[in-house]
C-alpha cells in the first residue's frame, strides 16, 4: 500500500526516483551523452519501479512524471498491476492461491 514519509525524506526518494528516470529516459531518447549499460539500466528500471510501489507517484512525485516520460511509463505500470492484482483477489480467489503458492515456491 501507499505510505507516506516527512517532506525531507520523501524529497530524497524523489532525488534517487529523478536521476534514475534521468538515466532511463537518456537511454530512451539514444542520447551519445548516455552510454547504455544493460545492467543499469535494470536497476534503474527497478529501482523506480520499487519507489512507486511504495509511494503513490502521482501524489507524490508529480513534478517528476511531468519531466520524465519513463517514470510515468513505470508509474503506469504499476498502477496497472495494482489494479491486475485486486481484480485477481476479488474475483478469481483460486488463481490468486495458486499464484501466491507459486511465487512462495519460485522464492525458495
Amino acid at each position: 500500500m501507499a505510505q507516506t514519509l516527512n517532506p525531507t525524506s520523501l524529497k530524497a526518494f524523489e532525488v534517487v526516483a529523478g536521476r534514475a528516470a534521468a538515466y532511463l529516459d537518456a537511454c530512451d531518447s539514444d542520447s551519445r551523452r548516455a552510454r547504455l549499460d544493460p545492467e543499469q539500466y535494470q536497476q534503474c528500471a527497478g529501482l523506480l519501479q520499487h519507489i512507486f510501489s511504495l509511494f503513490e507517484a502521482r501524489q507524490n512525485f508529480p513534478g517528476l512524471l511531468a519531466q520524465s516520460a519513463a517514470a510515468r511509463e513505470i508509474a503506469e505500470a504499476v498502477r496497472i498491476g495494482r489494479l491486475l492484482q485486486t481484480s485477481c483477489l476479488v474475483y478469481y480467489p483460486q488463481v490468486a492461491a495458486v499464484l501466491g503458492r507459486a511465487a512462495a515456491v519460485k522464492s525458495r
